[in-house]
């Protein structure tokens, strides 16, 4: 994706004209973020802050329902920790930064900004975990991490990004395996119930794994491109970061065993995807359970002599649903046309207004963002129409987005038919059988990866339509960001 678009500010970029500029346009009228000074960061501002604040505090929620506690763990980590796991070190030496000087002086023992924090957090149970009766261990922390990217884009791929991770170590395997697909199955919730948005789920191939686990689970959702975003990932570590860093405990018996361990987590790259799987060409459309303003109140006064009376009135409407919703009031002196604009491009669900016509036959006008929809709606009946119309604005969200991505994932047995669903922007289900060497290489002629094998079909099997094998698992391939 380019730079902002800075010859004018209010316009926004058709999606079907340039998708990647549309992306950045919305972003920015909606005034969401912007690039911060070192190349690939970026300046999360108020309002898109507040979005992540929304995610963040949903989720912990949820997760603390399993039992999962939060902690911190430091951003500076040893080098030497990071060499310990041959393939952990490996699958991230590219994007790592290496502290070597501080304080003036070259360290002797240089140290990385954290990536992520396995590493860190191994050691620190290693000296937690002594017996069965200690486990599980369920921790989760909400940090910063650093991983240098080559072609940053906001959101979605910058240097520096938040994120929950959670890690979690258990007495058995069946254990381990059973937190990972459970973290996974609330990512799904999360995304499906919180965010309206539909989300394949499945497992990774060999190639596509996380650095250093047995398994990787992941969920997968389609942008308005028809590319797919990976949204978050569970991992099943197994017990190879226990054998590095020496956590043992000793179990009902007596014998002393390594533990089996999980990692998961979720970005704010979950913002980008939100944005990119409802906003239109009219700027950002947010689900009402994650918008920091759910309601916003414009009064209108067509004459200054009427401006008390309509503010007065603003004031008890504030008043009478700020206890259920999030709501604000435009009190700016802007014309009534330039605030609706802008709090369109905000992506508010519904924006209420209210006149001294209004006022005299005791109704306000509701005006919905997801359809652009104007209600009348009686006073007396307010409070009940906005639970219920929110509702309504989530649910169709939801909706709109299944109902384009079933419309647009394809069933392929020939290359050839893959070569074109690929070509015209579509999820694909096909067979597959081949080979970490066969993936690159199909990556190499389509553009297109092997996002995972999904659940739903995983007792399916049949021919693969790049190998010929028998025996094929059912894939789910796309191009993505």
């Amino acid at each position: 994706m380019g730079e902002n678009n800075k010859h004018d500010e209010k316009k926004i970029t058709p999606r079907k004209s340039d998708f990647s500029q549309w992306y950045l346009d919305v972003i920015r009228v909606a005034d969401l973020v912007e690039h911060g000074p070192v190349k690939g960061t970026m300046i999360i501002k108020p309002y898109g802050y507040a979005i992540w604040e929304n995610i963040q505090k949903e989720f912990d929620k949820r997760i603390k329902e399993t039992g999962v506690e939060n902690a911190y763990f430091p951003l500076f980590i040893p080098y030497e920790f990071l060499q310990r796991e041959k393939s952990h070190v490996e699958g991230f030496s590219p994007e790592v930064a290496v502290v070597t000087h501080a304080g003036g002086e070259e360290l002797t023992e240089p140290f990385v900004v954290r990536p992520t924090s396995e590493t860190i957090m191994y050691d620190a149970y290693s000296r937690w975990v002594t017996s069965y009766k200690d486990l599980p261990v369920l921790i989760n922390q909400w940090a910063n991490v650093v991983r240098w990217e080559v072609r940053p884009r906001l959101f979605l791929r910058s240097t520096e990004f938040l994120w929950q991770e959670g890690h979690t170590a258990h007495a058995t395997a069946k254990e381990a395996d059973e937190r990972a697909q459970l973290m996974l199955s609330i990512y799904k919730k999360f995304a499906e119930e919180f965010l309206a948005m539909p989300l394949y789920t499945g497992k990774k191939t060999d190639s596509e794994r996380f650095a250093g686990a047995d398994i990787t689970y992941t969920t997968e959702a389609m942008m308005q491109d028809g590319k797919a975003l990976q949204f978050a990932t569970s991992h099943n570590l197994g017990d190879k970061f226990a054998k590095v860093f020496n956590l043992k405990f000793t179990d009902e018996n007596g014998d002393t065993k390594y533990c089996y361990q999980t990692s998961w987590g979720m970005s704010t790259r979950s913002i980008g995807g939100l944005i990119m799987v409802h906003s239109d060409d009219r700027g950002l459309v947010l689900p009402p359970k994650v918008a920091p303003v759910q309601v916003v109140v414009v009064p209108v006064w067509p004459k200054e002599e009427f401006k008390n009376e309509v503010n007065s009135e603003v004031e008890k409407i504030m008043n009478e649903l700020k206890v259920d919703f999030r709501v604000k009031a435009d009190l700016s002196d802007e014309r009534v046309g330039e605030k609706l604009y802008k709090w369109e491009k905000k992506g508010v669900p519904v924006r209420l207004e209210i006149g001294p016509r209004d006022i005299k036959e005791g109704c306000v006008v509701l005006s919905r963002r997801d359809t652009g929809e104007k209600i009348t709606v009686k006073r007396d009946e307010l409070k009940k129409k906005i639970f219920n119309l929110l509702e309504e604005i989530q649910e169709n969200l939801y909706r709109n987005a299944l109902k384009r991505m079933e419309e647009n994932t394809e069933r392929v047995e020939t290359y050839d038919d893959f070569k074109k669903a690929i070509d015209n922007k579509k999820f694909v289900l096909g067979y597959w059988a081949g080979s970490s060497e066969d993936e690159k290489q199909l990556k190499t002629e389509t553009m297109a990866t092997v996002r995972c094998f999904p659940f739903e079909h995983e007792d399916e099997s049949g021919k693969c339509f790049y190998t010929g094998k028998d025996g094929a698992k059912l894939a789910l391939f796309a191009r993505s960001y």
